[in-house]
């Protein structure tokens, strides 16, 4: 019975069968931290690199027609990411102009989705809503001593 037993143990020490194991591997943390946020496996183990290498394919195949802007729009993040910038400063502020239905809101969903996993990730403010003069104190917030100074405006309570 003892040889049996002995027998049984090795060939689960062998198969690596047993319940517990000695040491975590990277794809049971990333398959674990996947289940509580609900982010997919693939996106936790793709190294930063390749999301950044692959950044161009990606926005194209989301943004039709807007073949110069996806590339500049890239080349600064690259940069960025290559460490030609200051290290105090963000990764990029992009300002996408032009009319109704040219792709400036797929350009920065996609550019969220890609690089932050999410396309409520970045921060959309609708310029429509400050034609007027006075509108800019809703957006930066009022100056001191007018009402509503401690408020903040729409921007820096976003970046805030």
């Amino acid at each position: 019975m003892q040889k049996q037993l002995a027998a049984e143990e090795e060939k689960v020490k062998n198969q690596d069968l047993s319940l517990v194991h000695e040491s975590v591997t990277d794809e049971e943390i990333a398959r674990i931290i996947s289940r509580w946020t609900g982010i997919p496996v693939a996106k936790l183990t793709e190294g930063e690199r390749s999301k950044i290498l692959n950044l161009e394919s990606e926005l194209h195949k989301r943004v039709i027609g807007q073949d110069e802007g996806v590339t500049k729009v890239t080349d600064a993040i690259i940069r960025s990411k290559a460490g030609i910038k200051d290290p105090t400063k963000p990764i990029g502020s992009f300002l996408f102009l032009g009319p109704t239905g040219v792709g400036k809101t797929e350009l920065a969903k996609s550019l969220a989705a890609t690089l932050f996993d999410d396309e409520q990730n970045m921060v959309r403010i609708d310029m429509s809503e400050y034609m007027e003069k006075y509108s800019v104190s809703r957006l930066i917030g009022a100056p001191p001593g007018y009402v509503g100074y401690e408020e903040g405006g729409q921007l820096t309570e976003a970046v805030r």
